[in-house]
């Protein structure tokens, strides 16, 4: 109901549990899959990690929202692919942006968790990089670093790239970065994409991460 009543925003299908999601999704290819971190039959985690984790060939954006602000649900979600996170009292006008956001290729997590979560993320990634039994986050993308082993990409980053992640690491949108740093939008856009390819990263929400575990960002600052 909220979201049918924002302007751009359809809500295409509706599920009451977590494996119609998955073949809904899957079926009709939404712009972005909203999902409850708790669904009886399948849960949001392994629903995201279905639709947008790294075996999948052409991942959906999802969006988790859950009850619960609890860290592991956040470092789950992130984990198995989702490209937002959000509390279920964020309001209307928030959940609309988070939404928003996912179509159009950024992220948007909590504002309540966003701090809190790339400062622990970080803090308790192990050396290799964040990615639990599934090997490092970052593999793939050039040899290791001597701060902590997390990899670093083959091709160098720009003077530019590295402006831009550290927007992107601070939760900066496309268009604040643009402001920013006084260029058109197109341009900001493309050197996320390189950002991407370049550290091997999923979306910007990774991206961040990378800042946050090679040493470009560190907790606190902003």
């Amino acid at each position: 109901m909220i979201l049918d009543a924002q302007p751009g925003i359809e809500v295409v299908a509706q599920a009451a549990d977590g494996r119609t999601a998955v073949e809904l999704a899957r079926r009709l290819r939404p712009d972005v899959s909203l999902l409850d971190i708790r669904m009886p039959g399948l849960d949001g985690i392994e629903a995201t990690a279905l639709l947008a984790g790294r075996g999948v060939a052409d991942p959906l954006a999802v969006v988790v929202i859950t009850t619960f602000d609890l860290d592991e649900y956040v470092y789950a979600a992130l984990r198995a692919g989702a490209r937002g996170f959000l509390l279920k009292d964020a309001g209307a006008a928030l959940l609309a942006q988070a939404v928003r956001a996912a179509a159009a290729g950024d992220a948007l997590i909590a504002p309540s968790v966003t701090t809190r979560l790339l400062r622990a993320f970080a803090d308790s990634a192990p050396a290799g990089g964040a990615g639990g039994s599934g090997g490092s986050r970052w593999s793939g993308v050039g040899k290791a670093a001597s701060d902590g082993g997390v990899p670093q990409p083959l091709d160098p980053l720009t003077a530019r790239e590295e402006e831009v992640l550290l927007a992107v690491a601070r939760g900066r949108t496309n268009t604040e970065i643009a402001r920013e740093l006084f260029v058109t939008l197109s341009t900001v856009k493309s050197h996320v994409a390189n950002l991407m390819t370049k550290v091997g990263a999923r979306n910007r929400v990774e991206v961040a991460l990378w800042a946050y575990d090679t040493g470009r960002v560190r907790p606190g600052q902003s």
